[in-house]
């Protein structure tokens, strides 16, 4: 057991001098290039790029040069990076999983020292290691709320503005400078690469894919088309802008009217794990017997199962799609 304890620690050392290696270097020049890079990677990969567009480009996953070899060689960073451009964030997917490593090993040996229960320490060293995922998720969901909320006036002035007689373009960037965050910057981005040589088809793709919400895709497609056939802009514009808020308002319905069935499914998920506290609390010998006895980790073991069963098909009875 000493062995174990002292290999996790040298190990949470490690990780925690990593993480200090990896400390934000603010470099605005830099990290404008790698947007603009990646921009250009995504055209490129969808099919869409131009022929002088093609060349290799190097998108650093950390600052530690073996570990952005390591992450290279597996696909999750790629995802988690493009998670936590959706999240408004600037951090790499090295320092994110770094991180999660260094909360995951301390939790469990602050827990393994505080409570000897090798059960407990493993279930709380998994929740300090998925805590920054789930960060991560509360910003993401935050923003990505907060854009459905302003995205209705945007097409809005949009459609304005081309009415109006300015060009599409002009309209990207007025959107860019009048609407407040996070419409302002997705829209700054969608008018840069353009600005700069990306084809607006593959810049509204590219928005599309750095906010994955169906009003954006709605958008995107009768943009596309409409560039491809032609058509009544401004009215296109006004459609959109008029159904989007029927869809919210829509949703903002059937939220009410699920309401009691999404409190019933918290209480729920929320009673088994407060009755498992209560009693430990009230009688601590009656609880015991779970954690002490090999059947009784078992069970414990199937009940957690079960729980999480539950709680996600809960969770999905409570989520309409509108």
């Amino acid at each position: 057991m000493p062995i174990l304890v002292a290999s996790f620690v040298f190990l949470l050392v490690v990780g925690v001098v990593l993480l200090i290696a990896l400390l934000p270097r603010s470099n605005p020049q830099q990290e404008q290039i790698r947007r603009r890079l990646e921009a250009i990677e995504k055209a490129k990969q969808r099919g869409g790029g131009s022929p002088e567009l093609d060349f290799l480009r190097d998108e650093l996953l950390s600052g530690v040069p073996a570990i952005h070899r390591l992450l290279t060689r597996w696909i999750g960073p790629m995802r988690l990076r493009n998670f936590i451009a959706q999240s408004g964030l600037q951090v790499r997917p090295g320092k994110i999983v770094l991180l999660s490593l260094v909360l995951l090993l301390g939790v469990f040996l602050v827990v393994q020292m505080a409570v000897p229960n090798l059960f407990i320490a493993l279930a709380a060293g998994v929740a300090g290691g998925l805590a920054p995922t789930a960060f991560l998720a509360f910003k993401r969901f935050r923003r990505l709320r907060d854009f459905e909320k302003y995205f209705p006036e945007a097409v809005d002035l949009l459609g304005r503005s081309v009415r109006a007689g300015h060009a599409f373009t002009t309209g990207l960037e007025m959107i860019a400078k009048e609407l407040p965050e996070p419409v302002s910057t997705e829209f700054r981005v969608a008018f840069e690469e353009q600005n700069f040589g990306l084809p607006l088809k593959d810049a509204l793709m590219n928005f599309a894919d750095r906010v994955p919400l169906l009003d954006v895709r709605f958008f995107v497609v009768a943009l596309i088309i409409q560039k491809e056939t032609g058509g009544n802009l401004a009215e296109i514009l006004d459609n959109l802008s008029h159904v989007i808020r029927e869809r919210f308002k829509i949703f903002g319905e059937v939220r009410t009217k699920t309401a009691h069935g999404r409190m019933t499914a918290g209480v729920l998920m929320a009673l088994p794990p407060s009755m498992m506290v209560m009693l430990n609390v009230i009688n601590p010998q009656y609880i015991q017997l779970l954690f002490t006895d090999p059947l009784g980790k078992t069970v414990l073991l199937a009940a957690g199962i079960m729980q999480l069963v539950g709680c996600a098909l809960l969770w999905k009875v409570t989520q309409i799609e509108v």
